[in-house]
């Protein structure tokens, strides 16, 4: 008889929504932007699934920007902002690598948005702390290893290539060499 309740909520288990499938993901992403396309070269984070705590949805993206952009982006730090983008923009982008979030480290990437977001004074620094930089911070709280390579400070994509290099565990596939 024990055996065949064991079966029974085996069998039970089986059927039922595993909470270990609930998980959020953290994805990389980069759009090779120009002057003429309306958008500039760009990274952000795009944060999806299920908290495993709450069951709540994630479906959210965070980009760090200067809130205008005009000549003085050039001479130094400006206001920022937190942008977020639209499906359909994310959907032109380049995905480079994804990783998997405990809830602990989906909290502490919240934390870290809202610390970029309400940083006082003008926080926004093309060659100090643009969207690399606010990436790579994202990226830091996961175990990714980051550096900043002078060259790449304005190249979101070849930077995003570079940290997969540096992170052959992340299983980035190699970036395609046009001819």
């Amino acid at each position: 008889m024990t055996r065949a309740i064991a079966l029974f909520v085996s069998l039970l288990a089986l059927l039922a929504p595993a909470s270990a499938s609930a998980e959020v993901l953290l994805s990389f992403h980069s759009f090779s932007g120009s002057v003429f396309s309306g958008r500039y070269p760009h990274t952000f984070i795009v944060l999806e699934g299920t908290l495993d705590s709450t069951g709540e949805r994630i479906n959210e993206n965070y980009g760090f920007t200067a809130r205008e952009v005009s000549r003085e982006v050039l001479q130094g730090p400006v206001e920022h902002m937190i942008q977020v983008e639209p499906p359909k923009y994310i959907a032109e982008t380049k995905r480079h690598f994804t990783v998997k979030l405990s809830d602990a480290q989906y909290r502490q990437i919240k934390a870290e948005v809202e610390r970029w977001r309400t940083a006082p004074g003008k926080y926004y620094d093309l060659d100090r702390r643009n969207c690399i930089h606010f990436v790579g911070a994202m990226a830091d709280i996961v175990g990714i290893k980051v550096n900043y390579p002078q060259s790449m400070l304005r190249k979101p994509r070849q930077w995003l290539d570079h940290l997969s290099k540096l992170n052959p565990w992340l299983g980035a596939p190699p970036r395609k060499r046009r001819k």
